[in-house]
């Protein structure tokens, strides 16, 4: 496998680059993140190699959590390697992770390629995969996805009925920090927020 290239750029035609190393010429899909990231000639990109029978074509990153959600994305059934690069090229990383833990259907559903039926399959696949990855930014720092009270779900629906919109009452409950209280707690506590 090929993991990782260091090289010279030759030429930019997004989506794809040609990576010139030790004088060979690699083509390589990226998303747009890695475009906006050149500022010299010299580049290093994470990479994944992917086969089928009438192709392998090679795909480059950043950086590995940009790689590390690539993966986690193919693996989703119905998403293929350009959709995936076509989400990460759409949305940055903590964007992407946040969308799938609010279940933003709406902003995934922008990505081109991506409708409302497949953006509400990706955070159904991905929203127990992504609480598990471990991953960190540029600066070392880590990224978490907060799943934060499991009751919230049900204090939102709550809200819902007694006449809130879902942003009020997501908004209403985004101020409560503590993941310990129940639906009911959440509810007193989001009315008391008000």
């Amino acid at each position: 496998m090929i993991g990782q290239l260091t090289g010279k750029i030759l030429e930019k035609n997004p989506p794809e680059l040609l990576l010139e190393v030790s004088g060979i010429g690699y083509e390589i899909l990226c998303p747009m993140s890695a475009f906006y990231a050149i500022n010299d000639d010299a580049l290093t990109l994470h990479t994944h190699f992917h086969v089928k029978e009438d192709a392998h074509t090679l795909y480059g990153f950043i950086s590995k959590d940009e790689k590390t959600l690539f993966r986690e994305l193919i693996r989703v059934n119905g998403i293929g390697p350009k959709v995936a690069l076509a989400i990460l090229s759409h949305l940055d990383i903590i964007t992407l992770m946040s969308a799938v833990a609010n279940e933003d259907d709406v902003l995934l559903a922008k990505t081109p390629g991506i409708g409302k039926k497949t953006a509400q399959k990706l955070i159904v696949e991905l929203k127990d995969r992504l609480a598990k990855l471990s991953l960190t930014n540029a600066n070392n720092q880590a990224i978490t996805f907060n799943n934060g009270n499991p009751n919230t779900d049900k204090a939102s629906s709550a809200l819902q009925a007694l006449g809130f919109k879902v942003k009020e009452a997501e908004k209403m409950l985004s101020a409560i920090t503590d993941n310990s209280l129940t639906t009911e707690e959440l509810i007193r506590q989001a009315l008391q927020n008000k």
